[in-house]
C-alpha cells in the first residue's frame, strides 16, 4: 500500500473516531445513560408555583442526560406552568439542571377568573389561594393600561371617601367605579378622568349629609350635574333617587 493511501485511510479513521461520539450525543443515544442529570436546582422565591408540577414538567427533558437535554424545551414547559412569569434554564457540569423562576406578583383581580400582575400581564388565577385585599378590575385586554390609570387616579382622589374597591370598563365603553362601602360611581364613556376629578371633592360631603342614609349610586353622565341614589344605612335595598 502506498504511503499516501495509508495516510489518507488513517486520517479518515481518525475523523470517524472524533465524529461518532458527537453524533451520538446530538441524537441523544448516550446522553441519558452515561451522563445523567441528577440534580434539579431551583432559583427564585417560589410561593405559588407547585413544585410537584415543576418536577413533572422538567423530568421528560432531564431524562435525556446532560448533553442531550433540550434546554429550550425545558424553558417552554416551565414557562407554561401556572404563576410562572419568566423561566431561565441552564446546566452545570457534571449533573445539574438549574431553573431560575420569576413568579407573577398579583396587582389586582381581573374579571371573573384572572389576575393582573404588577408588570401589567394578565394570567389565570388557577387553584392557588389569591391574596386578600386585591382591587377588582375589568375591561378588554387591550385597554389594561387605561383601566389601571383610572384606578390609580380614583384611589388617590377618593381616599377620603372610603377607598376604591374596583374599576370596570364594560363592552359598551362605559366606565364605573365601586367603593369599599358598595357605592357605585358611573362615569360613562366620555372623559371619565375629568368627571371623576370634578366629583371626588364633593363625595365626602355628600356621604356625611345624613347618617341615616347611604349613597348607593352616583351617576355622573350628566352635562351639568349628577344623579344620586340613596338607601337606608341599614338596608341598601331600599332607595330613592335624587338629582343635583
Amino acid at each position: 500500500m502506498r504511503p499516501l493511501t495509508r495516510l489518507l485511510l488513517w486520517l479518515l479513521a481518525l475523523a470517524l473516531v472524533v465524529a461518532l461520539p458527537v453524533a451520538a450525543v446530538a441524537e441523544g443515544w448516550v446522553g441519558g445513560a452515561r451522563w445523567p442529570l441528577r440534580t434539579l436546582r431551583v432559583q427564585g422565591a417560589l410561593q405559588r408555583v407547585d413544585r410537584v408540577q415543576l418536577q413533572g414538567a422538567v423530568l421528560p427533558y432531564a431524562q435525556r442526560g446532560f448533553f442531550a437535554v433540550d434546554l429550550a424545551g425545558v424553558q417552554r414547559a416551565v414557562g407554561a406552568l401556572p404563576w410562572v412569569e419568566r423561566a431561565e434554564v441552564r446546566k452545570q457540569w457534571p449533573d445539574v439542571l438549574e431553573v431560575r423562576i420569576r413568579e407573577y406578583r398579583p396587582f389586582a383581580r381581573w374579571g371573573g377568573d384572572r389576575l393582573l400582575s404588577e408588570r401589567g400581564h394578565l394570567f389565570p388565577a388557577g387553584k392557588v389561594r389569591i391574596p386578600a385585599g386585591l382591587p377588582q378590575l375589568d375591561g378588554p385586554e387591550g385597554r389594561v393600561p387605561e383601566v389601571v390609570a383610572l384606578y390609580n387616579q380614583a384611589r388617590e382622589q377618593l381616599a377620603n371617601a372610603g377607598g376604591v374597591l374596583g374599576v370596570a370598563l364594560d363592552r359598551r365603553g362605559s366606565w364605573s367605579i365601586t367603593l369599599h362601602d358598595g357605592t357605585r360611581v358611573v362615569l360613562g364613556r366620555d372623559d371619565p378622568g375629568a368627571r371623576l376629578a370634578r366629583f371626588a371633592p364633593l363625595l365626602p360631603q355628600l356621604q356625611a349629609q345624613d347618617a341615616q342614609r347611604r349613597l348607593l349610586r352616583a351617576d355622573l353622565r350628566y352635562t351639568n350635574g349628577f344623579a344620586l341614589t340613596w338607601g337606608k344605612a341599614t338596608d341598601s335595598s331600599s332607595n330613592n333617587g335624587s338629582n343635583t
